[in-house]
């Protein structure tokens, strides 16, 4: 589809065509030889290439990672110690050990690589240009390196070592012409970094119990001094031990100390049973008395005295109480009592001079106590110092120990298959008898359907960029005489429009974006005088005004109105956006706030609407960098039923251009000014009314109230000034 428009003054912009599926369909099937022949060639390329290049074939080992030792190989490990984890980074290390130059060079030797035509260059004839360079310097020959290091290159590009996903397993690939040999070569690099990895902890092992054995020789000197100076100091100050830890001083007071307690305790029984025995003679009970009644004595006159009371009672029963029988019997009683209490009363004095007696001792021991005191005050500074040097000696002696025990394992750990490596061979490669490059379909079909697609895509490419040709111009009507800006007039035939919708394709959209310098260009007019702004009003106080305020990331927007329905407004804005186009990108967007009268030529409200692209409705101004969008053939509703459309539009404008200057055309509208003004940076009111005019004032409120970030007053023959001080 094409549209036809006339851009400002009366000249006339060329057409801009948009390529269907259709057309480009239509371009492949009229350039399909284009297509055909380059496919079929790299096919036949393809086939000979695969037929042609010598097999080469793959061997692969596998190699774990994993600790070699257990409680078997290292006696003082505990049996449910974990191995330690094996990281991505300990893997990475582990494939650079593999193809390290040592190893390389090892596995050459063991696989004879040297002299094979595959891999040894220095077997191959030498060119007349490289020897003239190798006699200069300028290269070195193959005869003057090691056969190893002329082999290392090759060998290199032959082998691949990598980590198998996110395992702990590393898989060693190696490529030749000769099968058998790619398989011996990967085990054989596979055996050779486990060889590496046991000569490395027996070098290890080797080198501690060398380092261990000349140690062991000095610390055994200094354990024996320092053991030495001990006994000594213990001789010097008398600080023997007795049966325990303890030094003899300490002992000594401690057996004081029980003795002490021991003597006290019988003090204290002997005292509670004289004053015991005491009581009881008193209430007269001492045959109650243990001590008393133990008494072999004391029994027989207790046992006496039972006879007599016997014969006592007896006699009462036939005698009176004054019978000479009754008397007798009754002396007798009295007089084994008395006996009885005397027993008892000598056993109370004897308990008494044995509490004299524990109390005596008590007194000995505490003074023998005091007397130890003070000799173990004097020795305690003497085994402050004895134990600083036992403490040292003791470290001296268990350093000399763990010395000896990892002397001895070191020593049993340097013998064979005494140090396992930290990884095993789980898969060992085997002769392969598929050869791994080339794989003759793959290659064929992938290099066919590349030739293919893109021969196809060449052709498309051409016809897309070849879309933007001038086409033929259509009728254009335009004001009696050729004056005046032409407009788009549709055919009388066409039916009557309908009422716009807003719709917006986004994805027409973004296309149109993209294209919007080559639309832009499209529509440039043929070269005129150039315009200039309107002198009266000096707009680079005015531009130093705008950029006060900072913008980022996009375009700095600014919407110029005014007072009264003169022309003020364009004016301003038109040499507002011719001056910022001599140096920057910039568009001028005009706004009509009139819905009476809409203009017929497509702009602002087609795009918003969804009636025309960008590529439409943006035009040059003649003789400038200026572009241009116009009012519309809509009314305003485009505008103000769908706010997000112009959302969309301003930002793709600031995409492309540096400022964006929206204009309103004739007296602004309280609708149109609360839609624009929050969305652009400054709001410029051109007149040249008195500050304190009622119009004006009411214009800045009207812009303020509507969200205006910054409004600026613009007069003739004076430089811009805010409006706060306007207004003041």
């Amino acid at each position: 589809m094409a549209h036809t428009f006339a851009g400002p003054y009366g000249i006339q912009a060329q057409p801009v065509s948009e390529a269907s599926i259709g057309d480009l369909l239509r371009a492949v099937r009229t350039h399909w030889r284009y297509i055909v022949v380059p496919t079929l060639l790299v096919f036949l390329g393809s086939v000979i290439f695969v037929s042609v290049v010598a097999p080469r074939y793959t061997g692969e080992s596998k190699v774990l990672l994993q600790a070699g030792e257990s409680y078997y190989t290292r006696p003082g490990q505990d049996r449910n110690d974990q191995a330690q984890l094996i990281d991505e980074q300990a893997v990475a290390s582990q494939v650079q050990v593999v193809m390290s130059r040592d190893l390389a060079r090892a596995a050459i030797k063991r696989l004879g690589l040297v002299g094979n035509p595959e891999f040894d260059p220095g077997v191959q004839d030498v060119g007349l240009m490289q020897r003239i360079m190798g006699m200069l310097g300028m290269a070195r020959t193959q005869e003057a390196r090691p056969p190893e290091e002329r082999v290392l290159e090759r060998y290199y590009d032959h082998l691949l070592v990598y980590p198998v996903g996110k395992s702990r397993i590393v898989s060693v690939e190696f490529r030749s012409k000769d099968p058998d040999l790619a398989s011996r070569a990967a085990n054989t690099v596979a055996e050779l970094y486990l060889d590496l990895q046991e000569d490395a902890k027996k070098d290890q092992a080797r080198s501690a119990s060398t380092w261990l054995g000349s140690s062991i020789d000095d610390l055994r000197k200094r354990v024996a001094e320092a053991e030495a100076k001990v006994e000594a100091f213990r001789a010097r100050n008398g600080l023997f031990t007795g049966s325990g830890t303890a030094s003899m001083p300490s002992q000594q007071l401690s057996e004081l100390t029980a003795q002490l307690a021991q003597a006290r305790m019988s003090q204290t029984d002997a005292q509670a049973r004289a004053q015991l025995i005491r009581d009881l003679i008193r209430d007269g009970r001492g045959f109650e008395i243990p001590d008393v009644a133990n008494n072999e004595l004391i029994r027989r006159l207790i046992e006496q005295r039972i006879n007599l009371r016997a014969q006592l009672a007896l006699e009462q029963r036939t005698l009176l109480p004054q019978h000479p029988r009754i008397k007798e019997l009754n002396a007798q009683v009295q007089d084994l009592e008395a006996q009885i209490r005397g027993a008892a009363e000598r056993t109370s004095r004897t308990l008494e001079n044995d509490s004299r007696i524990a109390a005596s001792r008590v007194q000995q021991i505490e003074a023998a106590i005091e007397q130890q005191k003070k000799v173990v005050v004097l020795a305690s500074e003497s085994e402050v110092q004895l134990r600083a040097l036992e403490r040292e000696a003791r470290t001296q002696r268990d350093q000399l120990e763990s010395y000896l025990t990892r002397y001895r394992e070191a020593m049993a750990r340097d013998v064979g298959n005494a140090a396992p490596p930290d990884a095993r061979i789980v898969s060992r490669a085997v002769t392969p008898q598929v050869p791994s490059f080339p794989k003759k379909l793959p290659i064929v079909a992938i290099t066919t359907f590349a030739a293919l697609m893109l021969s196809a895509g060449a052709i498309v490419a051409r016809e897309l960029l070849g879309t933007g040709a001038p086409g033929a111009a259509y009728p254009v009507h335009g004001h009696p005489g050729g004056q005046g800006p032409a407009r788009n007039v549709p055919d009388e035939t066409e039916a009557p429009r309908a009422e716009p919708v807003f719709t917006f394709d986004m994805t027409r959209f973004n296309r149109e974006r993209a294209m919007l310098p080559l639309a832009a260009a499209a529509a440039d007019a043929p070269t005129a005088e150039r315009p200039e702004p309107d002198p009266r009003y000096d707009f680079g106080n005015l531009v130093e005004r705008l950029r006060k305020e900072p913008v980022a990331d996009r375009a700095r927007r600014v919407l110029v109105t005014g007072v009264d329905r003169g022309g003020e407004p364009k004016d301003v804005a038109r040499g507002l956006a011719l001056t910022l186009a001599r140096d920057e990108r910039a568009v001028l967007i005009e706004i009509d706030p009139d819905e009476s009268a809409p203009s017929r030529e497509i702009g602002l409200t087609d795009l918003i609407a969804g009636e025309a692209s960008f590529a439409n409705v943006i035009r040059r101004e003649s003789g400038s960098k200026l572009h241009r969008i116009g009012a519309g053939s809509l009314r305003n509703e485009a505008l103000t039923g769908e706010p997000g459309g112009l959302d969309v539009a301003l930002s793709a404008l600031d995409k492309t251009y540096d400022w964006v200057v929206c204009v309103f055309m004739a007296n602004s509208s309280r609708e149109l000014m609360q839609l624009v003004a929050p969305r652009v940076d400054a709001v410029v009111i051109a007149s040249n009314l008195e500050p304190a005019n009622q119009d004006l004032v009411r214009t800045y409120e009207d812009a303020h109230g509507a969200g205006a970030k910054d409004v600026v007053v613009a007069r003739e023959q004076a430089p811009p000034v805010d409006a706060d001080s306007e207004a003041a």
